[in-house]
């Protein structure tokens, strides 16, 4: 176990797109870093672009599996003797509506998107007591605007009621709670859409300097809800 003093984070979806983005600059910024991820192949393919670092560590499993949350929070401890920030980013859309859509994909959206950062909150709140740390969900500005019969979206309305939920209950314990909502951003996220949308798009290191400036607040300073759009999108 090592003595370092750095701060440490616990990234869920961390190997592509804003979670990978976050990843990157907290390791810049001198964190230690545990990433999750279903895909061992992509988790190692990120760890050795980044060169393999001495404070990353990867973990395969599911964000929507509590066991699997439970021991990518174990593994970090282990490691790192602390833990000070979870960021929640596991995530996906399968890009239908609730008229027309394919329900044979519903289930794992909602239990990735909705169950997922609750096992999260869950499994990591007991290490960030101690840290007083931070608890990052990352929404979707889906998740304040309706879209017609958009079920995704629905499940980020859940996330946002989650943060300020939680926030609720674990600011009693000197935890702090972020959301940071995104608007349209060029990422993965697209690839079961089949085509990037219209106008401008944000990228993913754009949201991840936001998440980064969040959890780097001063002690005492619980910034809770982020909107990021691009310049260009109306709702």
């Amino acid at each position: 176990m090592t003595t370092n003093d750095s701060p440490v984070a616990l990234i869920t979806g961390g190997g592509s797109g804003i979670g990978a983005a976050v990843a990157r600059q907290l390791l810049d910024a001198g964190h230690r870093v545990t990433v999750t991820g279903r895909g061992e192949r992509r988790l190692r393919d990120f760890a050795d672009g980044l060169g393999r670092p001495e404070g990353l560590l990867t973990v395969a499993g599911d964000a929507a599996d509590h066991a699997d949350v439970r021991q990518a929070v174990d593994r970090t401890l282990k490691a790192y003797g602390r833990l000070d920030t979870v960021v929640a980013n596991a995530g996906f859309a399968t890009h239908d509506t609730v008229a027309d859509g394919d329900p044979s994909g519903w289930a794992e959206m909602v239990l990735t998107n909705v169950l997922g950062p609750a096992l999260l909150i869950r499994s990591s709140i007991d290490a960030l007591k101690v840290t007083r740390g931070r608890i990052v969900l990352v929404g979707s500005v889906a998740g304040f605007v309706h879209g017609p019969g958009n079920l995704y979206g629905a499940t980020k309305w859940a996330v946002t009621g989650l943060a300020e939920n939680t926030r609720r209950q674990v600011t009693e314990f000197g935890v702090g709670v972020t959301l940071v909502a995104p608007g349209r951003v060029e990422t993965p996220f697209w690839d079961g859409y089949g085509s990037l949308p219209p106008g401008h798009l944000l990228t993913a290191g754009q949201i991840a300097d936001s998440v980064v400036w969040a959890i780097r607040q001063p002690a005492g300073v619980d910034v809770n809800t982020v909107v990021v759009r691009p310049v260009g999108q109306p709702v």
